[in-house]
Order: C-alpha cells, then sequence, then structure tokens
C-alpha cells in the first residue's frame, strides 16, 4: 500500500447517507434500506438525510469530532460534486451510485450493490485527490466550454426528474441547429503573474480540463490526465463548425485527436477563459454559469472512500 493512503479510525462509527431524489433513471430507495441493514448488523450508526443543508450541518459536526466514517453520496456525478462544495476539506466521501453516467465511482472502482458499498466503509482505505476550483465552485472531474456545456444547459433547463440518457436526444438537436461557435480565448497560469513564463493565450471553440480522466460516453480526450499531480490537462479545439466538430469526435474514438493540427494539448494549474459572446460552461456534467470562468487546482481536495485494493 502506498505510504500516503490510510484507513478510517475504528472508533469513527457514524455514516451519513445523503439520498438524491432526481439521480438516475430509477428510484434507489430498496438499496439505500438495504445498505442501512448492513451498515447497522456492523455496528455502525447509519442516518438517511435528503436536505442538503441538513446533510452538510450533520457530517461537518460529525467529521469535527472525529465520528464520521464516511458521508455516502447516494446519486451522480452532480451529486458527489455538490457534498464536496457544501463539506470541509478532506471529509471523507463515497458513493452509491444512481446517476447517468456515474463517471467518479466508475473511475474509483465503487460498486452499486449494497454489500459492495457496505465492505468499502468498513474495510476501505482513504484516498486523496485533487480537486478544482472554477470561479466560487468546486468541480472533481472536468470543465467544459462550449457546444457540450451548451447541451448540458438545455438539459437541466428542462430537467423536471430523474435523467435519461435519451433525455440528450433533443437538446444535442437543438444546439447542432443553432450554436454558433464562439470563439473562447484560454490564458495560462496566473493571469496577474509573469506572462512571458505562462504564455500567450490561444483562441479556441471547444475547450475541455480535467482533473480525472472521465468524459460521458467513453469518449478519452485526455487518458494520461492525473488527478494527484496537481495539474489539470487541458485539450482544445481551434475550429468551429458542425463539419469541425464532426472530425473532433471521430478522431477522438479513433484516439487520433491529438495528432491534429488545430488540437491542443496542455497541463497548468491556473487558466483563465473568457470570451465576447455569452458562453456557457459545464462542471462535471452540470450547469456552471457563462464565462468568463478563473479556474485553479485545489491539490489534495478530496477525501475518497475506496475500495482497500483501489488506493
Amino acid at each position: 500500500m502506498p505510504p500516503d493512503v490510510c484507513f478510517l479510525p475504528p472508533d469513527a462509527d457514524q455514516v451519513v447517507i445523503s439520498v438524491n431524489p432526481k439521480a438516475g433513471a430509477r428510484s434507489s430507495r430498496p438499496r439505500v434500506q438495504r445498505l442501512v441493514e448492513l451498515l447497522e448488523s456492523g455496528g455502525f450508526k447509519p442516518r438517511v438525510l435528503t436536505d442538503l443543508d441538513e446533510v452538510a450541518c450533520v457530517a461537518n459536526k460529525s467529521h469535527s469530532e472525529g465520528r464520521l466514517r464516511a458521508l455516502i453520496g447516494v446519486g451522480g456525478d452532480g451529486t458527489a460534486a455538490e457534498l464536496v462544495n457544501r463539506t470541509q476539506a478532506r471529509l471523507p466521501i463515497t458513493l452509491m451510485p444512481a446517476g447517468n453516467e456515474n463517471l467518479l465511482a466508475r473511475h474509483l472502482g465503487l460498486g452499486t450493490e449494497p454489500q459492495t458499498i457496505f465492505r468499502t466503509v468498513a474495510e476501505g482505505a482513504l484516498l486523496q485527490l485533487d480537486a478544482a476550483r472554477a470561479n466560487d465552485r468546486v468541480f472533481l472531474l472536468m470543465i467544459g466550454c462550449g457546444f457540450d456545456a451548451e447541451v448540458v444547459r438545455r438539459v437541466h433547463q428542462r430537467r423536471t426528474g430523474h435523467i435519461r440518457s435519451r433525455d440528450y436526444f433533443k437538446p444535442i438537436l437543438e444546439t447542432i441547429r443553432s450554436y454558433e461557435y464562439p470563439q473562447l480565448r484560454v490564458y495560462w497560469g496566473d493571469p496577474t503573474g509573469d506572462a512571458a513564463e505562462a504564455g500567450p493565450p490561444i483562441d479556441v471553440r471547444w475547450l475541455f480540463a480535467f482533473n480525472l480522466p472521465c468524459y460521458a460516453g467513453g469518449l478519452e480526450l485526455v487518458p494520461g490526465a492525473n488527478g494527484r499531480d496537481g495539474l489539470l490537462d487541458v485539450c482544445t479545439f481551434a475550429r468551429g463548425s458542425l463539419r469541425h466538430g464532426l472530425r473532433y469526435v471521430a478522431s477522438a474514438f479513433l484516439r487520433r485527436h491529438q495528432r491534429l493540427a488545430d488540437c491542443t494539448i496542455r497541463r497548468a494549474d491556473r487558466l483563465r477563459i473568457t470570451s465576447d459572446a455569452r458562453v456557457p460552461y459545464q462542471l462535471d456534467g452540470d450547469p456552471g454559469g457563462f464565462l468568463p470562468v478563473d479556474v485553479e487546482v485545489l491539490p489534495g481536495r478530496l477525501t475518497m472512500v475506496v475500495p482497500a485494493e483501489r488506493a
């Protein structure tokens, strides 16, 4: 086991379970109930909550007292990010996947069944990972600016309950018909620091910056992204049109996009993205707002409870 991996103290027996009623395509209530039964039989003290303010208050208090074994988010990637934004740094979090993609849970090898989650909470290890901040919002996986963020914005504008994969079809078609691919300007490093050291800004039409190598649909834009290196892996594409977009997607699926002359791959601990147009950005698959946005890495901000073999 690496030296920076540790385990929870045996007297940490309180478990907070945060249930997102809107996450996923179906109710997770039976799995949550079974998990509660397993935790109680294992000597833990689980508490199921749905109000995020109450979740944060209870989890933060328990963590400050040294009693919190884990905060379990029942939901998807958006649920995980919401919990991190509302809780103290290094508070132990794990997931019961119930979202549409569950990219973080899949990347960390977190199972979906109550028995698997119980074993992770009872016997798992703590894994420190970087997070990042976009303006005042912490994200865990990635930030996207442009076409994909406009699709996300349209999907969530219509959201009334669980999101299914088919809920993206109409917003994608609408965005294809109407999106104008406005120019994005990317500034590297600290905009108040040495501009020569950071390098000149670049103008692009698409931008993705990854803390972890996770993107919807299995697309691998920067498969080497490492959530423990203090850097974001940034992938940009320079041209804006449906024709070029299809070329970029096809190249990415074939893992050849990094060979394109109009694709730039770079690592950075800070970046600023601006545009003269009203351009949305998305964080971990949820709407983040509109440009401009300042992004910076938060080293070691995230503490995940994972199966011991994954640590």
